[in-house]
């Protein structure tokens, strides 16, 4: 059944047609059997029964042009004398189908027009009734209006129905393209994220894991207690590193931080002496103090701390030279709280602080303006005056 329901609406014309042919049989029928009809007006109706039908099958088709057809019919129905009959009711279905299809709007008002004027013309071609009164006749013609009116209520209540559902549609179209584009756009800014974490763990543990295998390696002779150190901080950096990556590939895989035994919490401020600790073992020499009363922080404001830290220190090992020292400092302001990462190194070239860098260095530093970016804070990092490498950092508390 449903086959066919769908075979049906995909061939309007053909069932329009069908209807159409038995419409054409009834009339010919009603028009050859009418007595009040003469010979020589029966011979003009049958054109006219043959314009409706045509119309009758062609009215989804050629919606306008049909319109007109049915007018000529109608007009030369009336020009002749031929009394209303069955045939008429295509009118009705002519007038429903032009309002309820997408013809300019100037087609509907004509036919609508049309369709109010026909019964007050048709009174006026055969005259009314002698033996009713004025007022009987009034409403009378009034009454054969309310047909053609209802007919194009109908019509125009489906064209706005239809329009109403197709503004639906495109809507949800547009909506459904909006949230494509934002899932984009959020996906990209998860995946710049995961980048980042990953650059700071990497960058970090290995740089560490790095400097203990040199020391190891170096005193591995002289100083077996001391190698031994050097290896146990490389398992234990090593462990560190795999747990933090786990963490986040488990959210890259499935968008949540996956609970395990490996499972390891975002770093935070308090974690940034532990990180000082770990590298003065690396054997850079840093001094760590903290300014104002220490409190509370919004975790994203925690996490930029950390990696902002974790990023300079690095880059003093990797840039400051054998000899080099740093300090790191953290001021708790009343709406904020402000790094300060200093060194006494060599300091970094020039294009890795410079935004992207010509041959592509510098991503750290990029890392860092994208994470306080992202939490509303300013960044100064560059050369020190007398010499090394400063980063300085405010981070905006933000007020509820």
């Amino acid at each position: 059944m449903q086959r066919l329901y769908d075979f049906l609406r995909r061939h309007p014309t053909g069932v329009d047609s069908f209807w159409a042919v038995l419409f054409f049989g009834v009339s010919m029928l009603n028009v050859t059997g009418e007595p009040d009809i003469s010979r020589p007006l029966k011979i003009v109706a049958v054109p006219v029964v043959i314009a409706l039908s045509t119309a009758l099958a062609l009215r989804r088709k050629w919606t306008q042009a049909m319109f007109w057809l049915t007018l000529g019919a109608g007009l030369l129905q009336l020009g002749a004398g031929i009394v209303a009959g069955f045939y008429d009711i295509a009118m009705f279905v002519i007038l429903y189908t032009v309002a309820a299809s997408e013809v300019p709007r100037w087609v509907s008002r004509t036919a609508l027009g049309w369709g109010l004027a026909a019964a007050p013309l048709y009174f006026l071609r055969y005259g009314v009734d002698k033996g009713a009164n004025d007022v009987d006749n009034v409403l009378f013609a009034i009454f054969m209006i309310v047909p053609f009116v209802l007919a194009w209520v109908l019509g125009d209540s489906l064209r706005t129905r239809r329009a109403y559902y197709a503004q639906l549609v495109e809507r949800n179209q547009r909506l459904e393209k909006e949230r494509e584009a934002q899932s984009k756009v959020a996906v990209a800014a998860e995946r710049a994220r995961i980048a980042r974490e990953l650059h700071d763990v990497v960058a970090h543990n290995v740089s560490v894991m790095v400097v203990q295998a040199d020391g190891a390696a170096y005193v591995m002779d002289v100083a077996p207690e001391q190698a031994k150190e050097a290896l146990q901080t490389i398992s234990g950096t090593g462990r560190q590193a795999l747990a933090e990556m786990r963490r986040l590939l488990g959210v890259l895989r499935t968008g949540e931080p996956q609970e395990s035994e490996d499972y390891v919490p975002q770093p935070d401020v308090e974690q940034i002496e532990v990180l000082v600790e770990q590298v003065r073992a690396a054997g850079l020499t840093v001094d760590f103090a903290v300014e104002g009363a220490p409190r509370p922080l919004p975790s994203g404001v925690e996490l930029t701390a950390y990696r902002i830290v974790q990023e300079a220190l690095t880059n003093t090992r990797k840039h400051g030279g054998p000899e080099a020292k740093a300090s790191v400092r953290l001021v708790y302001f009343d709406d904020g709280l402000g790094l300060l990462v200093e060194d006494d190194g060599r300091g970094a070239a020039h294009e890795l602080y410079q935004d992207g860098g010509a041959d592509g260095a510098g991503h750290g530093l990029i890392g860092m303006r994208e994470r306080i970016g992202m939490v509303g804070g300013t960044l100064d990092a560059g050369p020190r005056p007398g010499g090394g490498f400063r980063i300085s950092a405010l981070l905006p508390l933000k007020k509820r």
